[in-house]
């Protein structure tokens, strides 16, 4: 049975983030095994693979095969508070060592967000790619992660942190006070034309 939570924000009133990237060689040898290395391969390799594995905020590096699943399917949380759902939904995520990002909702502007995200008013909502899930299901929120390839156990390097929860709708950026606004200064008229003396009615110029 799906758990979930509702949320009246009218009452109450989600690949990692990745710094620097560090190459990754892929290459098969005569004998047909496949090699993934930071070192570039043999010179007598003809076809060479070179990819990119993000790391953490820390400066962590992901397993290959976890950071190419991040990479085609990250997967965001949407939470909100107070909400067990939404802490087994997340517990489950660290338990299998998945990088994930998460956003809380508390207002109207990160309930929009989440009703964008995922057409509902429900928490938690988990994104794995383009695939979603309105409340959590251990089963269907493993069967997500498994079809978009992510390790059925954690792989998730010693001091690999996720990034903090953030709101799902950003805050604007803070409005200028006064003292630094600089006041427009009036646009000065321009002078008359000056129109010569005993000119004729008429002339024109």
């Amino acid at each position: 049975m799906q758990s979930m939570r509702k949320l009246n924000v009218g009452l109450v009133l989600l690949l990692c983030t990745a710094g620097a990237g560090a190459q990754m060689f892929k290459w098969t040898d005569a004998k047909g095994v496949v090699h993934f290395s930071d070192q570039p391969p043999p010179g007598n390799v003809a076809k060479v693979e070179r990819k990119t594995t993000p790391r953490s905020a820390q400066g962590v590096l992901l397993p290959y095969a976890l950071a190419e699943a991040a990479r085609k399917s990250p997967v965001v949380l949407y939470t909100g508070s107070p909400c067990l759902p939404c802490d087994q939904g997340r517990a489950l995520l660290q338990q299998r060592g998945i990088p994930f990002t998460e956003k809380t909702v508390s207002s109207n502007d990160d309930q929009q967000k989440l009703n964008e995200a995922g057409g509902s008013t429900q928490v938690p909502l988990l994104l794995v790619g383009g695939a979603r899930r309105v409340g959590f299901e251990a089963s269907g929120w493993n069967a997500a992660l498994t079809a978009a390839a992510y390790p059925s156990r954690g792989r998730l390097p010693s001091g690999y942190n996720n990034p903090p929860a953030e709101p799902a709708a950003p805050a604007p950026p803070p409005r200028p006070l006064a003292r630094d606004v600089v006041p427009e200064l009036p646009r000065e008229a321009p002078p008359p034309r000056q129109v010569p003396p005993d000119t004729p009615p008429g002339f024109k110029f």
